[in-house]
């Protein structure tokens, strides 16, 4: 059975966070990650001789399967690791996390059995196919544990990571092309576990040859693995302080690179401590400030780029707008004209800080040709994740859209001349709201509409994107009051069914539903042949871009929210699917199997279909077609048959229960077959057994009999639904044997992925006219009653609390 993603990810977190204990999360990870490491090495070694990894004998995953359970579990890793780390000039990278460390791992029989645990954890997991034709099962894994671990790991101890989606963003705003070669080089001077690298590398078509650096051991030991595990065997990762000691460099000339990315720490205090020498990093400029060390970084990463190298780096807010030394190293650059863009970030994305940061785009290309600075602010894109932001496939999209077409799109980006950043009113200052304007326009309330009544033209003057959507919807609704005010020509509660059931709705709806349905339909070709040869990531990228095509010409919509529709599906279900096709074909996929029961792997599925009941039940999983669909198609009669008797059944308990509380007050005739409020069929039986000695013909009688009579109609319904449904079960797992591969290929591609996506897609449209219809009442509310009606208002109540004060005899 093929692994799926979402499968491994939660049962990996969920395995090894329990066997955490009191351990930092920054700790445990070595151990977690160390052994998902020699897995994945063993595994492919067993799978491809000429593996670039040697697995020697003694130290495979085996070798630490066939420890569990023993007394020196904990020696006998840290032996069969440093074989393998030995085997492949690794010392130093897997060996570091300590598995005889009492003080870690407790003591005796506890560090035994959690280790054994924690192996087992591993043991039934396969990557010898996973890095298959561009997926990366493996790599995906250890990205998902690294993004945990970090969230884990606390402020001072998370800033190894940098968010995935970040990443991928960067690596997208450099200018990287499908015409990029390997030879083409890229650099990460902070790199952390190696992610921004990988990221890059990933964009680009040809891969690229990786240099990078990193200051802390164990860190620079997370990116050693990142690479292997990703792929890059060969990427050159050097472990120092990149300002102390920069390992890239000729003498003391720093080596440069054609492609950049960083996401150095923030505001370094003690970046000077050590430093002897400059490397020629500030030639040119002044020495930046010794208690903050984000220019340092900056201008060792220019100084690093060739005289057409692109980068992307991180830094906080503050400089952009910092003054003193600071101001005089941003104008030089400024002049030099290096920066090309610079894009705002939502505060609190990044482990380590919550402060908001941004992305600074440098072009050494044609810099001095340059006449602007390309800024996004793109501070208000995210989605709550846990305690972090989180930028959304659609954020990303947009980030990287406007930037590479250079939009100018109002309150997010625009070209600013460089004349503008330097007239003496902004001094070279690059705050983008200095630039930018990201605020929703105030919404003012008017006088004059509160006193005379109206809705000010103004106000629905603002909602033109609807009125180009639906030409006659204003007139529709609206009626001239007074020059520069209207009024609803109908009542605000039927705002909405008078714009849902216009023509000019129906048919905007229908339209869009219909270019969904076009878009589909143009793929299903490319969807049928999935096989082990697909690349999921440029399956999704095909399907997203002409999604976004297909929608950015038309009105209201907005492309990106459509766009995150069919990202947030395919991330959450269609990925997993596509990978299982991929590992077992369409036929094989779309096969029941058993459920799995791992309680190491904290894996414990539940099941979609149940046949047979008690022990001799058999619990199955349909992972690619689900049992709904197989219903709907082949049995829709017999599921109508088991609703009606479902529904049957719930009338006869409701008919007992209904009977029961009438007649069981106090006073009640089942009042005395009653036990603590409760009456069962048992207990009415028993009662009715004695009712009939003691007055066969009584009223208590009857009551137990009618009862008796109504569980008994209950059973009855019940057993019906229940056999139905057992013999719907039964006839629906039979069918899957009998789907041939296009029935399997109609069911997901149409039924399942088309119908999931078009209801996504479709249902943008219905979001922006519920905003329509809250906007239209809100106006109609506000200024629904004038002061004077409301004075006249106010006049009548007060006469008429002054009448009933003269009848009680009281004087006003």
């Amino acid at each position: 059975m093929a692994l799926k993603k979402s499968d491994l990810y939660s049962s990996l977190w969920a395995g090894a966070d329990e066997l955490r204990g009191g351990m930092d999360a920054s700790q445990y990870k070595d151990y977690v990650l160390t052994l998902l490491f020699v897995k994945y090495v063993s595994d492919k070694a067993k799978a491809d001789p000429d593996s670039l990894v040697e697995v020697p004998k003694g130290g495979s995953f085996d070798d630490l399967v066939a420890l569990k359970g023993k007394p020196d579990i904990g020696e006998k890793i840290n032996v069969a690791i440093r074989l393998l780390a030995d085997a492949n000039d690794l010392q130093g990278v897997i060996n570091n996390a300590d598995f005889d460390d009492p003080t870690k791992l407790g003591e005796g029989k506890a560090m035994q059995d959690r280790l054994t645990k924690l192996i087992g954890i591993f043991q039934d997991l396969d990557f010898s196919g996973s890095r298959a034709e561009g997926d990366d099962l493996l790599g995906d894994a250890y990205e998902y544990l690294m993004r945990h671990f970090a969230t884990e790991s606390g402020k001072s101890k998370g800033q190894f990571y940098t968010p995935a989606e970040v990443s991928r963003v960067m690596s997208q705003l450099i200018g990287i092309t499908s015409s990029t070669p390997k030879s083409a080089t890229v650099y990460d001077p902070t790199c952390g576990s190696g992610s921004l690298l990988l990221k890059v590398a990933d964009a680009a078509p040809n891969g690229l040859s990786i240099y990078g650096q990193e200051k802390d051991n164990a860190t620079w030991a997370l990116a050693r693995m990142n690479m292997i595990l990703h792929g890059n065997e060969t990427a050159d990762i050097r472990m120092g302080d990149t300002l102390v000691d920069p390992k890239f460099r000729s003498g003391d000339t720093l080596d440069t690179f054609d492609f950049l990315v960083a996401n150095p720490p923030f505001s370094v205090k003690s970046w000077t401590s050590g430093l002897e020498k400059e490397y020629g990093r500030f030639d040119g400029y002044v020495r930046p400030p010794e208690k903050n060390g984000d220019f340092a970084f900056l201008l060792h990463m220019i100084k690093s780029l060739k005289s057409t190298g692109k980068g992307a780096v991180i830094l906080p807010h503050g400089v952009l707008f910092r003054g003193n030394t600071e101001a005089t190293i941003r104008r030089e650059l400024i002049k030099r004209s290096y920066i090309k863009g610079i894009i705002g970030l939502p505060a609190n994305l990044f482990y380590g800080t919550g402060i908001p940061a941004c992305i600074i785009v440098l072009d050494k290309e044609n810099a001095q040709a340059r006449t602007g600075i390309f800024m996004i602010d793109a501070s208000k894109g995210f989605e709550k994740d846990g305690p972090k932001n989180r930028l959304r496939p659609r954020d990303m999209h947009k980030i990287v859209d406007v930037f590479t077409k250079q939009l100018e799109v109002e309150r997010y980006s625009r070209m600013v001349p460089v004349s503008e950043i330097a007239d003496p009113k902004n001094d070279y200052n690059l705050n983008i709201p200095r630039y930018i304007d990201s605020s929703e326009p105030e919404d003012i309330q008017d006088l004059h509409a509160h006193l005379q009544g109206g809705i000010p033209n103004r106000d629905l003057d603002a909602l033109q994107p609807y009125w180009d959507a639906f030409p006659s919807l204003r007139a529709s609704l609206f009626r001239p009051l007074r020059d520069g005010y209207s009024e609803l020509d109908v009542d605000k509660y039927e705002v909405q069914a008078a714009i849902v059931g216009s023509s000019e709705y129906q048919a905007f709806s229908a339209s869009t539903a219909d270019a969904v349905a076009g878009w589909w339909v143009a793929h299903r070709e490319v969807l049928e042949s999935i096989a082990s040869t697909t690349r999921p990531s440029e399956l999704i990228a095909d399907l997203g871009e002409t999604l976004l095509d297909s929608f950015r010409a038309r009105p209201l919509v907005d492309e990106y929210g459509v766009y995150e529709q069919l990202m947030s599906y395919w991330n959450d279900v269609m990925h997993d699917d596509v990978a299982l096709i991929m590992s077992e074909g369409w036929d094989a996929a779309a096969k029941p199997r058993k459920t799995i029961e791992n309680k190491e792997r904290k894996l414990s599925e539940v099941p979609d279909l149940v046949v047979g009941a008690g022990r001799s039940a058999t619990k199955y999983k349909m992972d690619l077609v689900p049992p709904a669909l197989i219903v709907a198609r082949y049995f829709s009669d017999e599921r109508a048959k088991l609703d009606e008797l479902n529904d049957a059944a719930e009338a006869a308990t409701q008919s007992v229960d209904e009977y029961v509380e009438e007649n069981a007050g106090e006073d009640g005739l089942l009042a005395d077959a009653m036990d603590d409020d409760k009456i069962s069929k048992a207990l009415a039986v028993a009662r009715l057994r004695k009712a009939k000695i003691e007055d066969s013909a009584g009223d208590e009688v009857t009551a137990l009999t009618t009862l008796v009579s109504l569980y008994d109609a209950e059973a009855a319904a019940k057993r019906a639904a229940k056999e139905a449904s057992a013999a719907l079960d039964d006839a629906t797992l039979k069918q899957y044997g009998k789907l041939t591969t296009a029935e399997v290929q109609s069911l997901i591609i149409n039924e399942k992925w088309g119908a999931t996506v078009a209801r996504g897609a479709t249902s943008e449209p219905s979001a922006r006219t519920h905003e329509l219809v809250s906007r239209i009442r809100e106006l109609g509310e506000r200024y629904d009653e004038t002061l004077g009606a409301l004075e006249a208002e106010v006049e009548a109540l007060s006469a008429k609390v002054a009448e009933h004060l003269a009848t009680m005899g009281v004087k006003s």
